[in-house]
């Protein structure tokens, strides 16, 4: 648990690792563990930015336009108030700005609607916030069918809905590179066609994997910490 971690495992490689990049002997930390531990030490080690109370894991996901669409938190924060989301709001919208050079890059909230009656508490008033802040290019609620679109630049969601919706991802991806490797194995003309054509299906398959988009970055702490998955190979 989180708690014991802090309290107990100080000793650990994860500790061990933060307190480098404390003491600005490394420049980022990259974890597989457990990820509420690493928040927790994070948080401890390495504080938040000013005005920002949680960190939040942030990937980068593709797109059909081939625009990529940052997506947070992907589970670092189960449970989020409004506020809270908000915070994760700004971060993703200047994180989109300062990598990508898009200037007020748009910005839109993971629900289950788009109209503006959908959606919970948290969500209704994140929406509110987010409407009354200028800086932020709000766009509104988006779809779970909407976010390989690439219609907006930064998703925002709490973690519970953000993981779920990153591993259903991940699982559909597998799914499709499994159907696509056996309908390319069956029959001699289609083993033959799939020869011809190796270099752009093999293109397509790296962009399916899952083990490219590994990596979350935790950001709104005071330095660079990735969390990787517990289950990940070398590749990824």
């Amino acid at each position: 648990k989180p708690a014991f971690a802090l309290r107990c495992r100080k000793q650990s490689s994860m500790r061990y690792a933060l307190d480098l990049v404390k003491e600005h002997q490394a420049d980022a930390c990259v974890s597989a563990g457990n990820t509420g531990a690493l928040m927790a030490m994070a948080k401890v080690v390495l504080k938040t930015l000013p005005g920002i109370d949680r960190p939040a894991l942030v990937s980068c996901l593709p797109t059909i336009n081939h625009q990529p669409v940052y997506l947070l938190d992907l589970g670092a924060n189960v449970s989020c108030d409004a506020e809270t989301l908000f915070q994760f709001a700004v971060m993703g919208s200047v994180l989109c700005e300062a990598v990508t050079k898009k200037q007020h890059p748009s910005v839109a909230l993971l629900n289950v609607g788009s109209e503006e009656i959908k959606g919970n508490g948290q969500v209704q008033q994140t929406a509110q916030l987010l409407t009354h802040t200028p800086q932020i290019n709000y766009q509104g609620f988006i779809e779970g069918n909407e976010i390989y679109c690439g219609n907006v630049d930064v998703i925002v969601c709490d973690g519970f809905v953000g993981n779920i919706t990153l591993k259903t991802s991940e699982g559909i991806a597998r799914l499709l590179l499994h159907q696509l490797r056996q309908g390319l194995t069956q029959g001699f003309f289609v083993r033959l066609l799939a020869k011809m054509l190796a270099p752009s299906i093999q293109s397509v398959l790296r962009q399916m994997n899952p083990d490219h988009y590994n990596g979350a970055s935790l950001i709104g702490l005071r330095g660079i910490v990735v969390k990787s998955h517990g289950n990940a190979d070398e590749t990824a």
